[in-house]
């Protein structure tokens, strides 16, 4: 055997085994042992921890044994933006930052390694190449402030965004007037649109920067900060950086109206034109993320509370490629795009909420998010038995109501047929002001108050009578109770999971 040979007597006894020689094959031990000791090097150093799910990952699969060593950079560096210094620590060299107790980054890092026999050489080595890194960040820092934020916008213009749909200049100007349009339709203030505007002006100016062009992920953040240095005022700033959120379903929305603004109008902008271009997504195949970009117009429209009409939100996004050869005319597009954000909220809703309610309720307000989720979630008040009984009634009623005359009902003479035609108009006025009012609890509260007196008079009452007159009669209050309720939700698909369509 070889001398460094591990004996195992038993298959039970290898973890244990081999944990005696420092080798911790439980990932979720090896995980533990990492957090402690990243938590107590930090401690041992006098700072604070930057915890990072994703370091921990990446290195969790490079060592047997978590060692960690305290690096240290120059305090000099810490004149780069601190997004940067991060990026270059975390992105090139998988090591964790540290704040001092006020919160200020460091200058120092943590590295994970495999062994700690000579601490001295590897952290010399870890040092050497950190400083090597953000030697590079501080000169394309350097170089980048030469030039004007503002007037990078020129240099858009040699950036394609898309072949058919111009270049990154092209968009941004069509994000500018979109942001326009939408602020206004949104009953936003003048001084938020103005802002939004401003910061949409300025928010891609950083992808020809030097320091974009090796840290792309920082696009935005840079931005940011180079807008920052040279005078813009913090809240359009803000807009730069915050804009591209959410970057994932993780990630938080803008948390400022201009920016969410901004958010929007960029991913409309690039659904619009890809789905006017046929680049919709096919399959596994979405390489400009357009699924992505419409859970981030959805999450940011529902988190911010912008009431946003998206058949009026479509057309202003086709009217910004005027002049571009499209193939397909605004109709089209707003039909295609509003059946893919309809496939998206039903899943983004039903996580929640029950799938009936979310069907019932994007049947009639999928253009209307926000309205819809409210629908959507008054529904989810009633129980699944009463949502159920309400479903069944109301959908022999729709079903029946197909074949109505023309006309206005007219009171039966049979006590079921009695009873509802009272209930009903007896509610109708105020069913009605409640979905005028938004109050769609209050509204379908009253709608199953009606159920059991609708499900009476389909046990005792026959709609289909032999009587022309008694027959016509009978169907037209079915079509008026139907036309009148359909309005607030299909309620007919209340106790049913719907057809399976999920995102695709």
């Amino acid at each position: 055997l070889h001398p460094d040979s591990v004996e195992l007597t038993s298959p039970a006894s290898y973890v244990d085994t081999l944990r005696g020689v420092r080798v911790y094959v439980d990932p979720q031990e090896r995980a533990q042992l990492m957090a402690t000791r990243l938590k107590e090097a930090a401690a041992s150093a006098g700072l604070v921890l930057i915890e990072d799910e994703f370091l921990l990952g990446e290195n969790l699969s490079l060592v047997e044994e978590p060692q960690v060593i305290v690096g240290t950079f120059e305090p000099r560096f810490l004149e780069l933006p601190e997004q940067v210094i991060l990026e270059v620590a975390r992105g090139h060299q998988r090591y964790f930052g540290l704040r001092d107790t006020d919160g200020k980054l460091a200058p120092k890092y943590l590295a994970v390694v495999n062994t700690a026999e000579n601490p001295a050489a590897v952290r010399e080595g870890n040092d050497r190449v950190m400083r090597a890194r953000l030697a590079d960040a501080e000169f394309f820092y350097r170089e980048d402030l030469k030039v004007l934020f503002g007037e990078r916008r020129k240099e858009l213009a040699g950036i394609v965004f898309q072949t058919r749909l111009g270049s990154v200049l092209d968009k941004v100007v069509r994000i500018e007037k979109l942001c326009a349009s939408l602020g206004a339709a949104l009953g936003l203030s003048g001084a938020i649109v103005e802002r939004a505007v401003h910061g949409a002006a300025l928010c891609k100016n950083d992808l020809v920067t030097w320091m974009v062009g090796e840290f792309p992920e920082l696009q935005g953040q840079v931005g940011r900060a180079y807008a920052l240095a040279q005078g813009t005022a913090e809240d359009i700033a803000c807009v730069i950086s915050e804009h591209y959120r959410p970057k994932g379903a993780a990630d938080a929305v803008a948390q400022d109206d201009a920016a969410a603004l901004v958010a929007i109008a960029d991913r409309l902008d690039t659904l619009v034109g890809c789905f006017s271009i046929g680049l919709a997504p096919t399959g596994g195949a979405d390489p400009y993320g357009l699924r992505r970009a419409c859970l981030g117009v959805l999450r940011t429209a529902l988190e911010r509370r912008f009431d946003i009409d998206l058949v009026a939100a479509f057309a202003h996004a086709y009217a910004g490629f005027e002049g571009v050869e499209l193939d397909m005319d605004g109709e089209a597009v707003r039909g295609k795009l509003g059946l893919f954000f309809r496939d998206r909220a039903r899943g983004l809703f039903s996580d929640a909420l029950p799938i009936d309610a979310v069907d019932a309720s994007l049947a009639v307000a999928a253009s209307r998010p926000l309205d819809a989720r409210a629908r959507a979630a008054a529904l989810a008040g009633l129980d699944a038995q009463t949502r159920s009984g309400l479903g069944e009634v109301f959908k022999r009623a729709t079903n029946i109501a197909k074949s109505a005359p023309d006309g206005e009902p007219e009171r039966g003479s049979e006590a079921a047929e009695l009873a509802l035609f009272d209930a009903f108009y007896a509610s109708r006025e105020s069913v009605a002001q409640h979905g005028s009012n938004a109050d769609y609890a209050a509204a379908f509260a009253e709608l199953a108050a009606l159920a059991p007196v609708l499900g009476r008079y389909f046990d005792e009452v026959l709609v289909m009578a032999d009587d022309e007159a008694v027959r016509a009669r009978r169907l037209r209050l079915m079509r008026v109770i139907s036309e009148s309720c359909g309005g607030l939700a299909r309620l007919e698909l209340l106790g049913s999971a719907g057809d399976d369509t999920s995102a695709k």
